[in-house]
């Protein structure tokens, strides 16, 4: 190891399209701190969840292994406690972990900590804690609170992102300045998410009026859903982010930390506001998968941007970032070699399994999207042994995925290839070969098997 290993924050949002982002297409300013970071350091620009829902998205991110390897394949599963972490890893080389916000990795249906402090036992190796299981059940946008290392409840003043980010700074001005320890700070919110018990989006106050001139994203024309009322504060909530990523960027400047820390920003999964299914995301679709990622500090300077296909379960590049070993079983591999050009024979596609909604699978490639479904319980399943053809997008022709090719003529060897691609996906993620057979139900008739409802899950 070297002997000033680089700081590392990690800096997660939930729910966030990639395209509210202007270095990759907002047309307002919604994003002016991570565009400029996005100029000078490195954008990856197909970028992907590998789980489109909250906790099993986390769960990934927290272990480097498939959700469904983990058994938390759906909302309110907790991490195993014989799994090792990614903070656990930071910990035996001699770092400094904290974790502040959303945990949503705690909680099952005979321990509830939603409302509640997390056990020590259940925050998954952090040192330093301040924070909630489930931030959508103890906080508004302008209330709530979290709980620190002594399970002391700490409550917000003003906007929650706001509150959640000078959480994560005080513990950077906090540090002890003779420390020679690096950091592995892992700041989580919960914005832009819909308000769960709201069933709205909420933004800063005068959200509405600030973003009311949005050009509304191809994929949503056209479309009923609930974006017409709630894009305004989506925005406004992507924008809070923002302006908090500069107030860690100012902070990181001022304490001495900026030039030897590396700074991560993405999200678990998009939202395509109920416009591919009765809830939010939970879907193939690049509304639903695709997130926004960059990449700024040693390593990834330079204006670089990455065509390659990114994921989330490319966790071991924190590791790599501070020359740790990627552990047995991690999946993924490192973006930081992408990003120096070190990378060989890097993946041409990326896998997603996706749960709650539906038991499905899927593959993204450059230029196609393919996604299977299973019959049965999607509440309690997290595989089947048959799969069935669901969707095929040609993502050159049809970016916006209107038109799914399932069953249409012509395209039998396109979806054969990607069938075999899929199943060998599948059996890097540790899951048993299925059959996937062809499929000549439409769409809308998939609607009668195993309909998502929010009562199967309790957080969502």
């Amino acid at each position: 190891m070297s002997s000033k290993r680089p700081n590392i924050v990690f800096m997660f949002s939930d729910q966030q399209r990639f395209d509210t982002l202007g270095c990759y297409g907002q047309k307002l300013p919604v994003t002016p701190n991570l565009d400029r970071l996005a100029r000078e350091g490195t954008k990856f620009n197909f970028a992907f969840t590998c789980q489109p829902v909250c906790g099993p998205a986390r769960a990934c991110l927290q272990t480097g292994k498939y959700a469904a390897e983990l058994n938390c394949f759906v909302n309110a599963m907790p991490l195993p406690k014989d799994t090792r972490t990614i903070a656990e890893c930071f910990n035996d080389a001699g770092y400094d972990t904290a974790y502040v916000g959303k945990w949503h990795l705690a909680s099952d249906n005979e321990h509830n900590y939603k409302d509640s402090p997390v056990p020590e036992e259940r925050r998954g190796g952090y040192k330093y804690w301040m924070a909630s299981d489930v931030l959508e059940f103890t906080s508004h946008g302008y209330n709530g609170h979290v709980f620190d290392n002594e399970n002391k409840q700490h409550d917000f003043v003003g906007f929650r992102a706001d509150c959640i980010q000078e959480f994560a700074l005080d513990y950077i001005r906090n540090r002890d300045k003779n420390s020679n320890r690096p950091f592995f700070l892992f700041i989580s919110h919960i914005e832009p998410h819909h308000q769960n018990d709201h069933k709205i989006y909420e933004g800063p106050d005068g959200s509405k009026e600030k973003w009311k001139d949005f050009e509304v994203p191809g994929d949503l024309i056209g479309t009923g859903g609930n974006w017409k009322e709630n894009y305004p504060d989506y925005l406004g909530a992507c924008n809070a982010l923002d302006n908090n990523v500069g107030k860690l960027m100012d902070t990181l400047k001022t304490y001495g930390y900026l030039e030897n820390t590396i700074f991560i920003y993405t999200s678990d999964h998009g939202t395509h506001f109920k416009t591919r299914n009765p809830e939010y995301k939970r879907s193939c679709h690049e509304s639903s998968i695709r997130v926004p990622m960059i990449a700024y500090g040693p390593g990834f300077m330079g204006g670089k941007v990455i065509n390659d296909l990114a994921s989330l379960i490319d966790i071991p590049t924190l590791l790599d970032c501070a020359e740790i070993e990627k552990p047995d079983g991690f999946r993924g591999n490192s973006l930081l070699k992408l990003a120096k050009g070190e990378a060989e024979n890097w993946p041409d596609a990326v896998f997603l399994q996706i749960s709650e909604n539906h038991i499905g699978r899927a593959v993204r490639t450059d230029k196609w999207t393919y996604s299977v479904r299973a019959l049965g319980d999607a509440g309690t399943q997290k595989d089947a042994d048959v799969y069935y053809d669901y969707l095929l997008y040609d993502l050159e022709n049809d970016y916006y995925q209107k038109n799914n090719l399932i069953g249409k003529p012509g395209y039998e060897n396109i979806t054969a290839s990607l069938r075999q691609i899929l199943k060998e996906k599948m059996a890097e993620a540790g899951e048993e070969m299925p059959e996937i057979l062809p499929n000549t139900m439409a769409p809308e008739e998939w609607h009668q098997f195993n309909e998502f409802t929010p009562s199967k899950r309790k957080a969502i």
